[in-house]
């Protein structure tokens, strides 16, 4: 989750199961150079995907495909990363920071499996620990953290590495606190405010930086994948209130980032750029399609069927199977889901329909982790007028046809 600048709403760090639902804001993403430019407006899109790329209403990270380039970073090409090892007086590190660096490196793998090579992330890590000026329990990192208290944090981080490091050579960075300092927590995302002067160095702006904490020992590399795709404008998808993974479960890492199906959802990867437009299916006027979707865990083929109901809603049908980021799913199938641009992040902007609510799940799995449909199967939303049957499934994929009795109003 990303900490807000008193404009927008701070991104949450989803890193903590349920204590990290509860974070209604912390720190956004990541420094970037000031250097860095905004990413040029993407190419008008072509009629049968317009049809279907919804608009955001939030103002700050959602489901639609018109990220602010100047608050977000792109989410295709290669990332400059500055990995900054940190310790405190109060908590001095105990080792050296191999172990440190080891723990995040697969997170540039897994971006790039997850992106089809489209995103990649160049993590250079900084071999010696940086001390802080304060305290660990002076920055305030519990739920709640303000933009403030988190923008200090990375100030003095990036001031105290300055005289050994060259940040205009990097778009983003990463900062890493010693395991014997418990009071940094949680790991919070860092988006730049534009209207205040920020954290500077060699002449560069930090937009974009996340800030690790001790529950990166839970889960890895994966906290970095998913705290770096808050800087690229991907909303949480766990609850901040109530049962924290109700609306996805383990369907895509941006909700529970321990799930067992964590790569992002085939529509994260149209909305960032990593698939292309011929590769989704538009039904946005009545009417009756058949698709064939290839895996969203492999590149190429049809990935997306898209069903549009309104101005910011639309169905979406994905196949998926046990490959690449997701090697132990619960469930394989046809995964459906419900998007909607206008609801904000942590409040179920994708809400997965879950095909066998009455199913016993497995050791490690939830019942929303056995949504997947499977031939035969369908699903209907008779208000929305929408029916998706999943036709045939195999290894290579699945074959759906998607119904649209009413035109999105």
């Amino acid at each position: 989750m990303p900490t807000t600048p008193s404009r927008p709403r701070l991104l949450a760090t989803a890193l903590a199961l349920a204590a990290c639902a509860a974070v209604p804001t912390t720190a956004a993403t990541a420094a970037t150079a000031a250097t860095a430019t905004a990413s040029p407006a993407p190419p008008e899109r072509p009629p049968a995907a317009a049809g279907c790329a919804l608009k955001g209403t939030t103002g700050w990270t959602d489901e639609g495909h018109d990220t602010d380039p100047a608050q977000f970073q792109r989410a295709t090409g290669t990332h400059r990363v500055l990995t900054l090892f940190v310790d405190f007086p109060d908590a001095p590190a105990a080792d050296s920071t191999e172990a440190y660096a080891a723990e995040l490196a697969p997170a540039a793998d897994w971006m790039r499996t997850a992106s089809y090579g489209r995103s990649r992330l160049a993590i250079d890590f900084t071999r010696q620990w940086v001390r802080m000026p304060a305290a660990s329990t002076g920055y305030g990192f519990q739920r709640g953290l303000t933009f403030e208290a988190h923008e200090r944090y990375l100030r003095d981080a990036v001031t105290a590495a300055d005289p050994s490091t060259d940040f205009s050579r990097y778009d983003m960075v990463y900062v890493v606190p010693a395991r014997t300092a418990s009071a940094i927590s949680f790991s919070p995302t860092y988006l730049y405010d534009p209207a205040t002067p920020g954290v500077t160095a060699d002449g560069a702006r930090v937009k974009w930086a996340v800030t690790f904490g001790q529950d990166m020992w839970h889960w890895g590399h994966k906290v970095a994948v998913h705290e770096t795709a808050h800087t690229f404008g991907l909303p949480d998808l766990y609850a901040f209130s109530g049962d924290t993974h109700r609306f996805v479960g383990g369907w895509d890492v941006m909700g529970n980032i321990a799930g067992r199906a964590p790569q992002y959802l085939g529509w994260h990867a149209w909305k960032l750029g990593w698939i292309d437009d011929d590769q989704v299916a538009c039904q946005a006027a009545p009417g009756r399609r058949t698709v064939r979707l290839s895996p969203v865990e492999r590149p190429g083929g049809k990935k997306i069927a898209v069903v549009r109901t309104g101005p910011t809603t639309a169905y979406v049908a994905e196949s998926r199977r046990a490959e690449g980021n997701d090697p132990r799913p619960c469930s394989t199938g046809v995964l459906i889901y419900k998007v909607d641009s206008a609801t904000a992040t942590g409040e179920g902007p994708v809400r997965v329909m879950n095909g066998h609510p009455s199913a016993t799940p497995p050791a490690g799995c939830t019942p929303l982790d056995l949504a997947a449909y499977g031939p035969g199967e369908s699903f209907t939303d008779p208000a929305a007028g929408v029916r998706i049957d999943v036709l045939a499934g195999g290894a290579t994929g699945d074959t759906v046809r998607v119904t649209a009795r009413r035109p999105a109003s």
